[in-house]
């Protein structure tokens, strides 16, 4: 799964690295978490922000949200929650890391930082919904995960989807042949260049947010 990730490159690298107009104006984040707003990018090179936990355009209310932070590629297509945006409604999710806990023998979790060899932004594969409630109205997004491959799967048995920048304007794109999108998708060329660093447990409170988060410690 994805429950934490970051978002500390500058605006300008993040303009240049999604072919921006503009530079997004965010507040750099260490430690961000379900039900937050959070950086995504549309469709015509648009930056948005996004409440993260999909509300279906059919929900009563925005409870819901909550559970639906993250969509499995196994289901994504054919869930009741995901299954209209995943045919029109894609987008990227703009992170420097993410952070994953691997269980320990002897019950103790340890959390890792996960994020480019350079550390520079990437985006992750995401869906969004518009939900209206009379005059309520929220633009909300979920991150799609996988089984985690060799590489990850040592930490935890999912992973978030990260995108390759060449496939990230086919990603954008509506209305494609399922077939297409899910071959996109099980591509994980990206983590190549992915390093999973080991970090304190002050990531684990999620008030945390500073560099401290990601300070490497040793495990020795």
């Amino acid at each position: 799964m994805c429950g934490r990730f970051n978002l500390f490159s500058l605006p300008e690298s993040v303009r240049k690295h999604f072919g921006l107009g503009i530079a997004p104006e965010f507040r750099v984040d260490y430690n961000i978490t379900p039900g937050r707003n959070i950086l995504a990018i549309m469709p015509e090179a648009k930056a948005e922000f996004l409440h993260w936990g999909l509300i279906p355009f059919w929900a009563k209310d925005r409870k819901m949200s909550y559970n639906l932070i993250n969509a499995r590629l196994e289901t994504v297509a054919d869930k009741p929650s995901f299954r209209a945006a995943f045919k029109q409604r894609h987008v990227i999710v703009v992170a420097t890391g993410y952070y994953e806990w691997r269980n320990q023998e002897n019950g103790a979790k340890q959390a890792y930082h996960i994020t480019r060899s350079d550390q520079t932004v990437f985006g992750f594969a995401g869906l969004w919904e518009h939900w209206q409630q009379g005059e309520e109205a929220v633009n909300s997004c979920t991150i799609i995960t996988t089984a985690a491959n060799d590489k990850m799967q040592n930490i935890h048995p999912r992973m978030p989807i990260i995108l390759a920048p060449k496939d990230y304007e086919q990603w954008l794109q509506p209305n494609q042949p399922k077939e297409s999108l899910l071959a996109l998708l099980a591509n994980d060329s990206a983590y190549d260049d992915m390093e999973a660093i080991p970090v304190s447990n002050f990531v684990n409170n999620p008030r945390h947010n500073d560099p401290e988060c990601i300070k490497p410690v040793s495990l020795a």
